[in-house]
């Protein structure tokens, strides 16, 4: 069933938007009135004023079960966006600019609001599409899953997808990266202790793993974790209970694991860093996901969201010229997506004028190169 609805009666951009959308995994439908069990309602201000205006939008939301409404102006000089009703209306104003779909900012902008009240992840690539539909299939089950790839492509993007899709979405999602905590915390912090459990160990305390109680767990990095860990862990995803340390009780618990890694596991498994027995205990369902310069079709749609979430609220959101969404796309990302937030967090403190040029995107600058640009900018 539809969860974004289109009509496309005096909308030009509709076509666009549901190509778009389509792309991101987002159902879509279009027409001329909406049927039952529609998630967002999008129409032209043309048509907002044919059915008598905000009322007589919210009473058809209201009929098909719609909890957002958007409202698009086409033509406008400048893209906008304003809430009404509470948030629950959204005025966009579209600048027509004639480029195609993915180097047209404004429609990038227009399919995120529509899409991010549905779905978090952001795709217009073929098979990041794929791998959206399997994470989405694999959240209907408890099942293990292990997310590879390599740093800053999305792995925990991809997990809190998961969580969010499954029966678990109401509950926890506890996340803990592996590698950035000291060895000899880690367990303590993972099994958690009794009181008096070691020095310093004033207060009991519960852990991670039970503070996922009826949710999701993220091991990220599980990879780092080290050996005489691993084989406690193998017993927690055998048996799903733990001993406390300092305890000499055994404790039940509900969790579902999602475990993340950026190496070359069978390598790391051959070269005895990594248990095998736990590593197919982990890997029950694999999902992959990729570097940024192996899936060019995100980065417009990635960069147009970034720049709607760094951007302050109440401000105008400044549009990515055509010309600048091509430097990006032939960029090769070798930092994945954190290295393109980062960009477009340069470029909104760079940009004038409210559109982001070439010149604004300070790629494979260095801190004292920006710097330097930046008090010439002044």
């Amino acid at each position: 069933m539809a969860t974004i609805h289109l009509i496309d009666e005096c909308f030009e951009a509709a076509g666009a938007l549901a190509l778009l959308l389509g792309r991101r995994r987002v159902a879509v439908e279009r027409g001329a009135r909406p049927v039952q069990g529609v998630q967002v309602l999008a129409v032209s201000a043309a048509y907002e004023l044919k059915a008598g205006g905000p009322r007589g939008v919210a009473d058809l939301a209201r009929a098909c079960g719609a909890k957002c409404i958007v409202v698009v102006t086409e033509g406008a000089a400048a893209f906008a966006l304003a809430e009404e009703m509470g948030g629950r209306l959204l005025r966009v104003s579209l600048p027509v600019t004639g480029q195609v779909a993915l180097r047209d900012s404004g429609l990038l902008m227009l399919a995120d609001i529509l899409g991010g009240q549905v779905q978090a992840m952001v795709a217009a690539d073929p098979a990041t599409g794929q791998l959206i539909d399997l994470a989405a299939r694999v959240a209907r089950t408890d099942v293990t899953v292990f997310i590879n790839g390599p740093t800053g492509s999305g792995k925990e993007v991809l997990a809190r997808q998961v969580h969010a899709a499954s029966r678990r979405a109401n509950a926890p999602f506890v996340a803990i990266n592996c590698a950035a905590i000291p060895e000899n915390m880690l367990e303590a912090i993972l099994f958690g202790h009794e009181k008096g459990a070691f020095t310093g160990a004033s207060t009991a305390n519960k852990g991670i793993i039970r503070a996922a109680e009826g949710g999701t767990l993220m091991l990220d990095e599980v990879s780092e974790m080290p050996m005489g860990l691993q084989s406690k862990l193998l017993r927690v995803l055998q048996e799903r209970r733990l001993t406390p340390i300092g305890s000499q009780t055994e404790v039940a618990v509900d969790i579902r694991i999602i475990a993340t890694s950026n190496r070359d596991m069978p390598e790391e498994v051959r070269a005895r860093r990594f248990r095998e027995d736990l590593f197919y205990r982990l890997n029950v369902f694999p999902l992959a996901t990729r570097a940024l310069c192996e899936r060019p079709d995100d980065i417009p749609v990635l960069a147009a969201a970034m720049v709607r979430r760094h951007t302050p609220a109440g401000s105008a959101l400044p549009m990515l010229s055509a010309e600048a969404i091509t430097v990006l796309m032939s960029h090769d990302w070798p930092g994945n997506v954190r290295e393109l937030e980062n960009v477009i967090q340069r470029a909104l403190v760079m940009h004038e004028d409210g559109v982001i040029q070439p010149v604004d995107l300070l790629i494979n600058a260095s801190a004292p190169s920006a710097m330097l640009a930046l008090a010439r900018a002044v």
